[in-house]
């Protein structure tokens, strides 16, 4: 099949993927038992024993706490593609996007046309909740204190250990690195938060645009392209800044085209309920343009998603009286709200101060006129 054929047929399928139907697919497969902002071990464990024959599971080795890692395969075809989560164990909105999608995999009924297009071209490779040790305390790091993320070229981590393993022995054409990003981000030029941001991992300090990169980016452009129809102005672009000893930037230095997906606020979600559908979404569009694509040369428009920028709180606090150096001052406070797990196990929520002063140029999630009152720093 000629590009030019191959194209047309990709023009007319897509029309398939239209958001109606995507609402009904996520509402059809939609997860119950996984919901809220810590996802564990515990919490997937009995779902990925419920999962029908069609899918392959493996313990494919456990973190440093002894805690058991997963690797589950569903496809048979040419095109190899691997997909992890929680690498940083508070960023949990892409495990539960993939627990929908497999849902929509694990239907014994008859498969909708693109569930059949995706398996029977591509083979999949999932590792949910890549880091558990650190799902359970809510902290970015492993049980070691280290920051997986940055941890590809030194290999410290056993779960770093394990995730190079699979991908050289898998050797995915696509891998897709599912983050969580913060609250503070917002597309650059808008009051909008930016839900989800995209990233083409850069392979040097130049950024040069290399063909494996343009491929991740023609990638990203039909996954924006669907989201910017669901929630315009919200998708933005994470810099691309290069990172020599991150994960993304070298599978994609190796050779092995990594997208990621960073799952970010949307109004009043601060579940990422919302967003994790935005998340599927993505996905699904991503692993069908893979499907019926030979050539990806539609990337230039990557260029065009907005840049990610960092104008928001998720407080502000107008006109509180503060005292600095024994002088009363109205200022703005802008505030974050932040997680901790405590003694009992259970994940509690405060509020931290990061910024005092004019807020003026700064977005809120929610904004409180202090009235002049006394705020205690």
């Amino acid at each position: 099949m000629t590009h030019k054929t191959k194209t047309n047929v990709y023009f007319c399928i897509m029309q398939s993927i239209n958001l109606n139907k995507l609402k009904q697919w996520y509402a059809d497969n939609f997860e119950s038992k996984l919901s809220g902002l810590q996802i564990v071990l515990d919490d997937i464990e009995p779902l990925i024993k419920s999962l029908n024959s069609k899918f392959i599971v493996n313990i494919e080795g456990t973190s440093e706490n002894e805690l058991p890692i997963y690797k589950i395969s569903i496809g048979n075809g040419k095109k190899r593609v691997l997909i992890w989560s929680q690498m940083h164990g508070n960023e949990s909105t892409g495990t539960k996007a993939l627990f929908d999608l497999f849902n929509f995999f694990n239907d014994s009924g008859e498969l909708s046309t693109i569930a059949t297009e995706i398996l029977t071209n591509c083979t999949l490779v999932f590792i949910p909740i890549l880091n558990p040790d650190g799902a359970i305390t809510y902290t970015r790091e492993n049980a070691e204190g280290i920051d997986l993320n940055r941890d590809a070229v030194d290999r410290r981590a056993k779960e770093s250990q394990l995730l190079r393993g699979v991908l050289d022995e898998f050797k995915p054409h696509f891998c897709f690195n599912l983050h969580d990003q913060r609250t503070i981000f917002n597309v650059e030029g808008t009051e909008n938060p930016a839900t989800i941001s995209f990233l083409a991992p850069s392979e040097d300090e130049k950024r040069t645009i290399t063909k494996g990169r343009k491929e991740t980016m023609a990638v990203i452009v039909a996954m924006n392209n669907l989201l910017q129809k669901a929630i315009p102005k919200h998708i933005g672009r994470y810099t691309d800044e290069f990172y020599p000893t991150a994960t993304g930037d070298n599978f994609q230095k190796l050779g092995h085209n990594t997208i990621l997906i960073e799952a970010g606020h949307f109004p009043n979600d601060y579940e990422r309920e919302i967003t994790r559908k935005y998340n599927f979404y993505a996905l699904l569009k991503g692993l069908y343009y893979m499907v019926i694509s030979d050539v990806y040369d539609d990337f230039e428009d990557y260029f065009n998603i907005p840049n990610n920028d960092k104008k928001f709180f998720d407080i502000i606090y107008r006109n509180a009286k503060i005292t600095v150096n024994s002088v009363d001052e109205i200022v703005d406070v802008g505030v974050l709200i932040k997680y901790k797990v405590t003694s009992n196990s259970v994940l509690e929520e405060y509020e931290s101060v990061e910024k005092t002063g004019d807020l003026n140029g700064y977005f809120a999630h929610k904004e409180v006129d202090f009235n002049k009152k006394v705020f205690i720093l």
